[in-house]
């Protein structure tokens, strides 16, 4: 029995019918940009995995995750950051009263607040307001610019 009769056979007894030879030197593939993006965009599809469309495409998955990563820093360098400037503004102490000699309900004071400017629309949340609501101003603060 020949080395390529040892080789060639798979443990079925079955003759392995496709064999690649690859010759001369190994170059690496050149991508065209736009395969590249078709590539990656098909990657983010609901319904596939990055291992299956690399594994269809014939690259390694570290190789797709590479070029996604590349088109993600590629977006951010495009889109300016979405923070607008924070200003902290204290208030100035109050001067001392004299104490009023009747006791009165305390006046309740507003908690912590964030306040921002979107649009000319002044919005502030106060402390203890839920994360839904504040999403759902934000998105429709977002909507309306």
């Amino acid at each position: 029995m020949t080395i390529s009769e040892l080789t060639l056979k798979s443990r079925d007894a079955d003759p392995i019918r496709r064999l690649e030879i690859f010759t001369g030197a190994g170059r690496r593939r050149e991508w065209p940009p736009e395969e590249k993006a078709r590539i990656v965009a098909e990657s983010y599809a609901a319904d596939e995995t990055v291992c299956a469309v690399a594994r269809r495409h014939g690259l390694t998955p570290q190789q797709l995750f590479t070029w996604r990563r590349e088109a993600r820093k590629r977006l951010e360098a495009e889109v300016p950051p979405g923070f607008v400037p924070a200003i902290v503004v204290t208030q100035a102490p109050m001067a001392a009263e004299p104490k009023p000699r009747v006791l009165r309900r305390a006046r309740r004071r507003c908690p912590a607040a964030i306040e921002m400017e979107a649009s000319g629309v002044m919005v502030r949340i106060v402390d203890g307001t839920s994360p839904a609501t504040i999403a759902a101003v934000i998105h429709a603060l977002k909507a309306a610019s």
